[in-house]
């Protein structure tokens, strides 16, 4: 995508900035919260999802002890999945964002085509100058999407096969509520293989 041809409104939202939550403004921690559970049927999902299930639930608090600890290098996979929709290209500036200034040092991976870029492991590493033109602007064509559902033996096989081939520390899928029961799908596979990869579900 080039940003010369754009409008005038889209070009002043390029370089609008957006504003954090406060609780990513200052030094924050992840705390663990109440087990977590399911609205309906909770015996049927437990058995569903045996190593996923009860896990502690997650919080960000804010942090007073003042210190801005600077993380580890990451390795993060993202992947949009299902129809257009017009936040999935700020979920990837925020956290390419994220990770250069708290994560010196990491890598984002963009799966190309949906859930099907993870199984045939087709990606782009994401760049200053790859994601600038797609900031503030709607659509999921940054990366492309698909429909594709990673549901079969095989397709689980080939997912674990990438997750461990970019030695990804996390896989965040962004879509819809379809998309979230294929990523908890694909959470279980992982944690049950004892891959490392952690699966993030976002809407």
């Amino acid at each position: 995508r080039v940003a010369s041809v754009y409008s005038e409104v889209q070009n002043s939202r390029l370089d609008h900035h957006l504003p954090l939550p406060s609780v990513l403004r200052k030094p924050f921690k992840v705390v663990d919260g109440p087990a977590s559970s399911a609205a309906g049927h909770p015996e049927e999902i437990a058995k569903l999802f045996p190593c996923l299930y009860g896990q502690p639930s997650a919080a960000l608090v804010p942090d007073d002890s003042g210190d801005v600890a600077m993380g580890q290098s990451l390795k993060i996979g993202v992947v949009l999945s299902g129809g257009q929709a017009p936040g999935g290209h700020n979920v990837i500036s925020g956290i390419f964002d994220y990770l250069q200034d708290h994560c010196k040092g990491s890598t984002l991976y963009g799966f190309r085509g949906g859930p099907a870029g993870i199984m045939k492991c087709k990606y782009v590493v994401l760049t200053p100058e790859y994601i600038y033109p797609y900031r503030n602007q709607g659509g999921f064509d940054m990366i492309c999407s698909g429909r594709d559902k990673i549901e079969t033996p095989e397709q689980f096989k080939q997912a674990e096969e990438t997750a461990q081939k970019l030695d990804l520390d996390g896989l965040v899928v962004i879509g819809g509520d379809d998309s979230n029961t294929n990523a908890c799908l694909l959470a279980e596979n992982f944690r049950s293989k004892n891959l490392k990869t952690r699966v993030i579900w976002m809407s």
